[in-house]
């Protein structure tokens, strides 16, 4: 078996549907593949919904260094395993997105249509951006002394005293065999946040139909970025939900279900 055979067995995929259309679904730092639960269900009558774990994350294998080219290889062939012949409809937010984005530029032949969500092809942010302040929260966390999950949220309010973020980061939290611990690989996220920040130069281009979601509320994305967006892309449509943010799937559900929607039909 190659490498990157045994790197893409290692890649935890759910499955949600069984109709003719593959969706598949890339998460965001810290995201697992179940975030897009909601939408995968809505979509089962018509859809084959793959709800990726992505490397380092949810129950996927780790790994010793982090790659988007990597990364993006790694799920293509894992896919690729799901889907068998029939081509993808995929969607990926935030760091999933730029997996996505160069998933179809490395392996255009996989890719149907592509859905980008809030998040450009360059540099998302400088010195990490909030990521170091989050990540850094959940490694001071002690976890020896942590008796629940309430317990945590608990001793987490103080530095992190948005509710929604720290639900969203506790998913992560683990107990198994006597002891409390974080499921993501959290040092190397943690080393790699400029790596994560970044995008790598490509002269690459896919061709397919891109529907480009932005936040309107969100710094990630702006028309600024669109000269470049539309080099890789040249059949990118950018479109804005108004009232959201970065999270514009938890944000603004049904809005995003109809992008869905349009997608795929």
């Amino acid at each position: 078996m190659s490498a990157l055979s045994e790197a893409a067995e290692s890649v935890t995929i759910s499955t949600v549907g069984d109709g003719p259309v593959v969706v598949a679904f890339l998460h965001g730092l810290m995201g697992r593949g179940k975030n897009f639960t909601r939408f995968a269900k809505d979509l089962s009558a018509q859809c084959t919904s793959l709800l990726v774990d992505l490397p380092n994350h949810g129950t996927s294998g780790w790994t010793d260094e982090f790659s988007y080219e990597d990364m993006a290889d790694t799920v293509a062939e894992a896919l690729r395993a799901k889907a068998g012949d029939r081509k993808i409809m995929l969607v990926g937010h935030s760091m999933g997105g730029k997996v996505a984005m160069l998933i179809a530029l490395r392996h255009p032949e996989l890719i149907e249509r592509l859905m980008v969500v809030d998040i450009s092809p360059g540099r998302s942010w400088e010195g990490g951006g909030e990521f170091p302040h989050l990540l850094g929260s959940l490694r001071e966390l002690d976890l020896a002394n942590v008796e629940n999950r309430g317990d945590a949220d608990a001793k987490l309010a103080e530095a992190i005293p948005k509710d929604s973020v720290r639900l969203f980061l506790l998913q992560n939290l683990r107990y198994s065999d006597g002891a409390w611990g974080w499921q993501p690989n959290l040092e190397l996220l943690c080393q790699s946040l400029e790596e994560i920040g970044g995008f790598p130069v490509t002269n690459q281009s896919f061709d397919g139909p891109v529907l480009w979601v932005a936040g309107s509320e969100s710094d990630y994305v702006s028309e600024a970025q669109l000269p470049l967006m539309s080099q890789l892309f040249p059949r990118v449509e950018l479109r804005t939900v108004q009232g959201a943010g970065h999270w514009v799937h938890s944000e603004k559900p049904e809005e995003f279900e109809q992008l869905l929607h349009e997608l795929i039909d």
